[in-house]
């Protein structure tokens, strides 16, 4: 259960709305921060805040990228894949960070520091190729960059 302080919290902003509908990627995001991922338990809460049903808020959120319904890393590492940063050598970086993490993309290292995400595009292309790191962009990279900042993640985490 979350804390009954966040929940008024949340709820005070719903009852400045006109339609509590509009709060719903508000309230899904809050609970994802205090979760770590938006889980069933956060969804059932949610909905009960919205009055919404469970499905209509699974539909929201199931279409967001940045909005996680299962467990991620610490450290969320979204790749962009789109051709400005694949001309960019993106696609090799692609594969050293794979190595260097020992996972795929999608999945989550073993000690559950850096889930790696594709997404769509980040929008950084005169930084090309990029990566979000929990929704702050770097980039351009080369391996050692990326190499220096797994280290520095790693380390910020002892």
């Amino acid at each position: 259960m979350f804390p009954e302080s966040l929940k008024n919290e949340l709820q005070q902003k719903i009852d400045r709305v006109a339609h509590p509908r509009e709060m719903a990627i508000d309230v899904i995001n809050a609970l994802q921060d205090h979760y770590g991922y938006f889980s069933d338990e956060a969804l059932g809460q949610a909905a009960d805040l919205l009055a919404m049903t469970p499905l209509e808020l699974d539909e929201l959120a199931t279409f967001y990228t940045f909005i996680y319904r299962e467990p991620v890393g610490k450290y969320v590492i979204h790749v962009c894949d789109s051709l400005i940063c694949w001309m960019e050598n993106g696609e090799n970086l692609v594969a050293h960070l794979c190595n260097r993490l020992d996972i795929q993309m999608g999945e989550t290292t073993a000690d559950g520091l850096f889930t790696l995400l594709p997404v769509c595009c980040i929008g950084y292309c005169d930084r090309a190729p990029a990566i979000l790191v929990n929704r702050m962009v770097h980039g351009p990279l080369t391996t050692d960059a990326l190499d220096n900042l797994i280290d520095k993640l790693r380390e910020a985490s002892t």
